[in-house]
């Protein structure tokens, strides 16, 4: 642990040296950070030798999503989303349950071993997607915007979504291990949900408030205008975590409450530049710390049916539910597929990891469960940074002399 801090540190000044030239280049940053992480971790040097469960660890995983969440949420201007709200749409409300069905059903044949809660949790934890693995897709100009903001959208959203279906899910997984009664899980995941609402819809509501009202009058300073949606995300988490609240639902609906408010005002915008700069480092810091301290000893537990179900839950897990979700649409083949692809799994699945190891009652098949998880994550990192770049520019390149035929009106024009 006394060298863990100095590593990090480290990790970050040498990619921090090198972020200019790895642009567009198949190198992404959760790469480096994981391979930093690995190399340095537990299960290698021992330079970050921390326990998976130890509280710093949580913690940064915790406060990493909540800025997180916080930040997409409070982004979402469905004003403006309603002119290419197809695409999230259909991924979101149709692709992701398929999503979750097909990883449900992979697991069961799969990892026969894992009760069938274990498996529901398993294909909730590798539900969420995580753009920032693939950033390419979602910043390259010359892709149909479409594309790039249903790409976006989800990632942003689909965190938010399985939050609550993570939270009933875990309740029912250790109900059936008996860690927990009927009643006892009911109760905790109604105040989980009920709580993280009403904490985040008040702290984005003062928060919000506070600095309209600021500007209006001409009472802030600039610099502390981005001050205050960091304050809100904490606000938010930390009001209803201490009540028996999620404070990733709080932080999630902390974020639209506030977004919204501050779009109405004056400015029309959401001051989050220093939100967004803190979310980027706790987010590097988190792939580190997942490198070190989650993905060695998950490797040693590496089975062929944990690779295989890692394979299959990036590739037919995710594809066909996106290509049901995708019908009627008239994209065609290559777009479908591309869609599909480009669902990286990152932060969102760490943290879920993170908290089922937090329990104090462990489920029947945890190891199994986890280390499944955690090479799906791995996998990701690796494959879909390797192929962003290059996919980008290929399907890029393929639209260029395949031009949509624009003969159905929008949002179902063909792309």
């Amino acid at each position: 642990m006394m060298w863990a801090l100095p590593a990090i540190a480290a990790i970050l000044l040498i990619f921090a040296a090198i972020s200019g030239r790895i642009t567009g280049t198949p190198i992404t940053a959760p790469i480096i950070f994981t391979a930093g992480g690995l190399v340095l971790g537990n299960a290698a040097v021992g330079l970050m030798e921390v326990e998976t469960t130890a509280e710093t660890v949580k913690l940064l995983a915790e406060i990493t999503l909540a800025l997180v969440l916080f930040s997409d949420a409070s982004q979402v201007d469905l004003t403006a989303l309603r002119a290419a709200i197809s695409l999230p749409a259909r991924l979101l409300g149709i692709g992701l349950p398929l999503t979750i069905v097909a990883g449900f059903g992979a697991a069961l044949i799969v990892l026969g071993e894992l009760t069938w809660a274990e498996a529901l949790l398993l294909a909730v934890v590798l539900a969420p997607t995580d753009a920032a693995l693939g950033q390419a897709v979602v910043t390259l100009p010359v892709l149909p915007s479409r594309v790039r903001q249903g790409l976006n959208v989800e990632s942003g959203l689909n965190d938010g979504i399985c939050v609550p279906l993570f939270l009933i899910v875990l309740a029912l997984a250790q109900t059936e291990a008996g860690a927990i009664g009927h009643g006892a899980a009911a109760r905790l995941v109604g105040e989980q949900v009920g709580y993280g609402i009403a904490a985040g819809v008040g702290a984005g509501t003062i928060a919000a408030a506070i600095l309209v009202a600021a500007e209006r009058h001409h009472t802030i300073d600039r610099a502390w205008t981005q001050i205050v949606p960091l304050a809100a995300a904490a606000l938010a988490y930390t009001v209803a975590v201490p009540v028996g609240g999620s404070g990733f639902i709080a932080a999630f609906v902390g974020g639209l409450a506030f977004g919204r408010i501050c779009r109405h005002n004056a400015n029309g915008d959401v001051p989050a530049d220093l939100l967004d700069d803190a979310g980027d480092l706790f987010d590097a810091v988190t792939f580190i710390v997942f490198g070190a301290v989650l993905l060695g000893p998950a490797l040693g537990h590496l089975s062929w049916s944990v690779f295989g179900y890692a394979v299959l839950s990036l590739t037919a897990v995710r594809i066909l539910p996106v290509g049901l979700s995708m019908l009627g649409t008239h994209a065609r083949v290559p777009t479908v597929a591309f869609v599909g692809w480009f669902g990286p799994r990152g932060l969102a699945t760490i943290v879920f990891v993170i908290l089922i190891l937090e329990e104090h009652e462990e489920l029947p098949h945890q190891d199994l469960l986890l280390a499944t998880a955690v090479v799906t994550i791995g996998l990701s990192v690796l494959t879909h940074g390797l192929s962003a770049a290059p996919l980008a520019q290929r399907y890029a390149t393929w639209l260029h002399r395949n031009p949509p035929v624009d003969d159905h009106p929008a949002p179902d024009a063909t792309y």
